[in-house]
């Protein structure tokens, strides 16, 4: 089975052609060997895949017939990825917290008042 249909059916990626595309980018690896679309996968390979700034390991146990369930995705491929790969992931999520909410946009005028007036001296305003 190619590797980008492997993917898609494991449900790494949510169409064929982003798993494709994954793999023209050389986000993935097959027994450490960037891996091109159509590269045949086996049972005991080894897949790295670089997703969402997080480097996914797996082991493909079978070959699934065509797409899978969430549920029997387990069956397929084991997930060997560490733990300090999600863990980055939460110091990331925090590390982008702003001032403003997430869809809040630019400042208003009133928030631009409002930083103004925060920051003006008050022995000037007398």
């Amino acid at each position: 089975m190619r590797v980008d249909k492997f993917l898609w059916c494991v449900r790494y990626y949510k169409t064929r052609s982003i798993a494709t595309n994954a793999c023209k980018k050389s986000h993935v690896k097959v027994n450490g060997q960037v891996a091109k679309p159509s590269k045949e996968i086996y049972n005991a390979d080894k897949i790295e895949l670089r997703k969402d700034q997080i480097h996914y390991q797996l082991i493909v146990n079978d070959l699934p017939p065509n797409r899978v369930s969430a549920k029997l995705v387990d069956l397929y491929r084991t997930d060997i990825t560490p733990k300090e790969a999600f863990e980055a992931q939460d110091l990331l999520k925090y590390s982008k917290d702003y001032y403003r909410k997430k869809g809040e946009g630019r400042p208003t005028k009133k928030d631009r008042r409002d930083i103004d007036d925060f920051y003006d001296d008050p022995d000037q305003s007398k």
